[in-house]
């Protein structure tokens, strides 16, 4: 009988087997430049804006699946607040920085006016600290941006969470750079 530790072991060497393979078999393709866009996540920009070589296409609509097409102008405009959809903490921090008050106030008062738009926000972390902690961490983060939304005049319900913690860095390296691109919540509006 396998107990839980022992379960738990064999779920991690398999999954570093696969992200091993996915490695190798990406660096054979072009280089470690294409890690940063496993699991289907936008490369960031500083505003949150989605960056890199992409079509006008991808840039206008991932993340934004779920905006009317008349809208999404307004989040890909970077003079509007609502083009900030990535919100970025300190080290070991699931307090919100001052500085992305006003792209809070925007995204909540559009939904506020989009009763039927909903919104998942997802929390990230640096590389640094246990697989749990990092988990835990990154879901604090994102009820963090969830509440500051309510309290700005989203509801609730349109709103759900998820952690990735460690799992889908924005940057990879262990650098101050890339471990400040990595603590974030980014904000992804899905088709319903």
């Amino acid at each position: 009988m396998i107990n839980d530790f022992n379960k738990s072991m064999l779920q991690s060497i398999k999954l570093l087997a696969v992200l091993m393979i996915a490695a190798m078999a990406l660096t054979a393709c072009g280089g470690h430049k294409n890690l940063r866009n496993m699991g289907n996540m936008p490369a960031a920009g500083t505003n949150g804006q989605i960056s890199g070589v992409q079509s006008k296409r991808d840039i206008d609509v991932r993340g934004l699946e779920g905006i009317d097409p008349s809208d999404r102008s307004k989040f890909n405009d970077p003079n509007n607040p609502l083009s900030t959809r990535i919100v970025y903490f300190d080290l070991n921090s699931s307090a919100i920085p001052s500085r992305f008050s006003q792209a809070i106030q925007a995204h909540a008062q559009y939904l506020a006016q989009h009763p039927k738009v909903h919104l998942r926000l997802e929390g990230n972390t640096d590389e640094r600290g246990t697989r749990e902690y990092n988990v835990a961490l990154g879901e604090r983060r994102a009820n963090s941006v969830k509440q500051a939304l309510v309290l700005s005049g989203a509801n609730a319900d349109q709103i759900s969470t998820i952690s990735y913690g460690e799992e889908r860095p924005a940057v990879l390296g262990s650098t101050e750079q890339a471990y400040a691109k990595n603590r974030r919540v980014v904000f992804i509006y899905p088709a319903n």
